[in-house]
């Protein structure tokens, strides 16, 4: 099993060679192929829009929900192409993190003049190893 830390790094040097290449503006989906079929030549295994089903109450509402990327069934991406993220983006994968069980999660925005502020690193119920800097939910 390959170490999440590794994985969430391939995934971002991934992510900035893309955006340099391709620039800023393009349609999410355009970046989440690219991503996707570059992961995928990496020799990673990656679900895209893999609908997610939740429970509330008794009761079952499939596909509530679409993960954007899910690398190596560990990684969640959240994928945007706006201005500049914001609360609400973030709030939105810690979330799926928290319905999905999984533990950590890359919400990466492609729509900045750079990578380098459209990138955050979540996580949850997990003692990362990251650079503080790049943690929302410290504790």
């Amino acid at each position: 099993m390959t170490d999440i830390d590794r994985i969430s790094g391939d995934v971002l040097d991934t992510a900035l060679r893309i955006h340099r290449e391709l620039g800023p503006g393009l349609l999410e989906s355009v970046y989440e192929i690219v991503l996707a079929g570059k992961l995928v030549s990496m020799g990673y295994s990656v679900a895209r829009q893999r609908p997610i089903d939740i429970e509330f109450e008794g009761m079952r509402f499939d596909a509530a929900f679409r993960i954007d990327l899910l690398v190596e069934e560990r990684l969640l991406v959240e994928i945007k192409s706006v201005e500049r993220i914001n609360a609400a983006h973030s709030k939105q994968l810690l979330t799926y993190l928290r319905l999905t069980g999984q533990s950590v999660g890359l919400l990466i925005n492609f729509g900045g003049a750079t990578l380098k502020e459209g990138v955050r690193r979540l996580v949850n119920d997990y003692h990362p190893s990251a650079s503080p800097r790049l943690r929302v939910n410290q504790i």
